[in-house]
């Protein structure tokens, strides 16, 4: 069997036949400013369809990694992966419900795998089920009775007031319930769900715990099924919904029909890999604070089929700021800041922040040498930029640094004002904060009625993790450039500054006991 590090060098000769994407209509004239044209470029190669999404375990995501490598070596850092390499490699179980070979239904309506309904692919699931169903509301613990052989379908609310996922995955444990048939909650407009979703996968280190419930269905339902599913209750779908989405009381019933399915589930192992990078600090003072800086490189790859495009492109999300970390070790071309900083491509964060905390957990640099994380996702430029959500903005002395830097360049910063939506826990930085490292993330922010707020609200239901995320969508040029440059003054205030970031008194992130 090849040494994984073989295979990933045969990915570095790859890359180098790959210079420039086979982009068929590139925007570069659309751009002026020459330093926001190469890292369009650098966008375009690592997002077009030739890299069919980047998808965890796949070729495109291979070759991705690998011209990332190509690109970090021309600029002059060093190998920060394992054994001398760029590439810490990483084994997964991949569980995946095929569409080929899967049937459900209720009662005589067949329901549609990735449009009417989806589920979390897990070893111990039930494959094979003719069970009787019914209606749970809110699932509040204790009011679902005896569940016993039933799939209970609970209202998934997301906002304050009722039942969280795991209070509802509780009451339907305690009910002794086969499975849960989740509505998401229409009413949380902030993020609504989608449908179709791209497949149902689950995919998590080798070794690691089997999942929460791992012998449960758990799925979501589509609100536009319901009313098939519970035909001849003598409960109206409609109103059901209409009271959930208000918060009113909704009661508990039985559904007359059985939910009969065979579920195809398929297992392979995979193996994909952060790409790290490290420009050695000047200054032996400060050797051991290393400033980390951070984005994905995976995308949702091949997924069902929207608008008749199945290639998820992932261009803002995110293979732009991996292009952005690849311009900022291009501008440096090896000449160091006084810390050393660490060029991090995660792999697996769609599917659950896995590289990071593969690498937070088997660090290749000290992880007591860590002194931040500056991560790049959710950035979106689509308008104008004059405000900036920041994540964890309050914590650290790294959000005071945040705030001097934008503010010298005519950015407000804030809180996040939607924090239900945890976008805080949602991306690579969240593991180092977990870890205790000051670490911070940034979002384009804008205010309420806007048509800041409108473009904002319209690329979370068109483009976010949908192929339409791609590379013709709409895009505001000057702001792109001005984030890059806010990104580039940051990192060299954090690692040109006097003071390593340090917790601040009171922060609820602050480790008991904070290196800093």
């Amino acid at each position: 069997m090849k040494s994984l590090f073989v295979v990933f060098a045969g990915l570095l000769l790859m890359a180098s036949t790959a210079t420039r994407a086979d982009v068929a209509a590139s925007r570069l004239s659309q751009i002026s400013d020459p330093d926001t044209r190469a890292w369009w470029q650098a966008t375009e190669a690592l997002s077009s369809d030739a890299m069919t999404g980047r998808d965890i375990g796949s070729a495109g995501y291979d070759h991705a990694a690998a011209l990332v490598a190509k690109r970090f070596a021309a600029a002059g850092l060093k190998p920060a992966g394992e054994n001398g390499t760029w590439f810490q490699p990483i084994r997964f179980d991949d569980w995946l419900v095929s569409t080929e070979g899967t049937h459900i239904a209720v009662g005589q309506q067949a329901l549609r795998l990735l449009h009417d309904l989806s589920v979390r692919p897990s070893p111990g699931m039930p494959t094979t089920l003719d069970a009787p169903m019914m209606f749970g509301g809110y699932c509040s613990p204790g009011t679902l009775g005896d569940a016993h052989g039933k799939l209970v379908i609970c209202y998934g609310w997301r906002r304050a007031g009722h039942t969280t996922g795991g209070e509802r995955l509780k009451a339907v444990q305690q009910a002794g319930a086969l499975g849960m048939l989740s509505l998401a909650d229409a009413g949380f407009t902030a993020e609504p769900m989608r449908w179709p979703v791209a497949y149902a996968r689950d995919v998590a280190p080798v070794g690691a715990a089997a999942p929460v419930a791992d012998h449960l269905l758990l799925a979501q339902l589509n609100a536009d099924a319901l009313a098939a599913v519970i035909a001849g209750s003598g409960h109206d779908a409609a109103q059901l919904l209409a009271a959930a989405v208000a918060g009113k009381p909704l009661p508990c019933f039985d559904v007359p029909t059985h939910f009969r399915a065979h579920f195809q589930l398929q297992h392979r192992v995979i193996t994909s890999a952060n790409v790290l990078g490290l420009l050695p600090g000047t200054d032996a003072a400060v050797a051991k604070q290393t400033i980390v800086v951070s984005a994905h490189l995976d995308g949702y790859g091949r997924g069902e089929s929207v608008q008749g495009d199945d290639i998820y492109n992932g261009t803002l999300d995110d293979a732009a700021y991996v292009a952005l970390l690849e311009q900022l070790a291009a501008r440096r071309h090896g000449q160091g800041f006084r810390r050393p900083v660490l060029f991090a491509a995660f792999t697996g964060e769609e599917k659950g922040l896995l590289g990071s905390r593969w690498f937070v957990a088997h660090p290749t640099v000290p992880m007591q040498s860590i002194a931040a994380d500056i991560n790049l996702d959710q950035v979106r430029p689509i308008f104008p930029l004059d405000l900036l959500t920041v994540h964890a903005l309050d914590d650290s002395t790294l959000g005071d640094t945040v705030r001097t830097v934008a503010t010298a360049m005519g950015i407000a910063v804030q809180l996040d004002p939607e924090p239900e939506r945890q976008l805080l826990r949602r991306s690579d930085h969240w593991p180092f904060l977990q870890a205790g490292v000051p670490s911070t993330g940034f979002v384009f922010g804008y205010r309420p009625g806007s048509d800041a707020e409108r473009k904002y609200r319209h690329w979370y239901q068109v483009q976010y993790h949908r192929p339409q995320d791609d590379l013709g969508q709409p895009m505001d040029w000057a702001a792109a450039g001005k984030f890059n440059r806010f990104f580039y003054a940051l990192v060299e205030s954090v690692a040109d500054g006097d003071a390593a970031p340090g917790w601040k008194a009171g922060s609820p992130l602050k480790p008991p006991a904070a290196k800093h």
